[in-house]
């Protein structure tokens, strides 16, 4: 695997090394040796998926607050999304920074999501699906989000929004809450 640091300290773009023949290719996507060895926590103690029927579907801004937090590897499997994180350590010099990056399924990268980042992404594509693994087991008490359209963060997203939650529409603005 190719871990690419991102502008955010501790969140890395991984990229995956084919091993092509005549058959296709094969690649590991995961390996605990290769992320403790860049201090990324990512015990696998939960793993899901998202599938989305509409392009442009947008899913976030969510993080899970203190004693919570998680941290997460996300990978497009079907489709296209386009995936943003941000950073919400009070200590972090990219404090309420952000990055977003393309992930599909043709080009196989993944993001890790340090603890303490939102996450959010819109699709790209009609019928994606996101898996998502986490060192942490959900604890619905401490879910937490920001609006996907806060002024403060000024996420550029690809597409109108198609599709959106009630609760993702009702995120406090940053202006309005402290975040801990």
């Amino acid at each position: 695997m190719l871990f690419t640091e991102t502008a955010l300290q501790g969140a890395y773009i991984i990229d995956i090394e084919r091993k092509e023949d005549s058959r296709g290719f094969f690649a590991r996507t995961f390996c605990d040796r290769e992320f403790a060895a860049l201090g990324l926590e990512i015990t696998n103690v939960q793993c899901s998926i998202a599938f989305n029927h509409k392009k442009g579907t947008l899913r976030g801004m969510h993080y899970q607050a203190a004693p919570a937090t998680e941290a997460k590897l996300v990978r497009c499997t079907q489709g296209a999304i386009y995936d943003c994180i941000v950073d919400l350590r009070p200590d972090s010099p990219t404090y309420l920074s952000h990055i977003c990056v393309e992930l599909t399924a043709d080009n196989h990268r993944a993001l890790y999501i340090p603890e303490m980042f939102a996450h959010g992404y819109q699709t790209l594509d009609d019928n994606t699906e996101i898996a998502y693994q986490m060192n942490k087991s959900y604890a619905p008490g401490y879910e937490r989000g920001l609006r996907y359209n806060d002024p403060i963060l000024d996420i550029q997203w690809q597409l109108p929004v198609s599709e959106i939650s009630r609760k993702d529409l009702e995120w406090d603005l940053l202006e309005t809450v402290l975040i801990k």
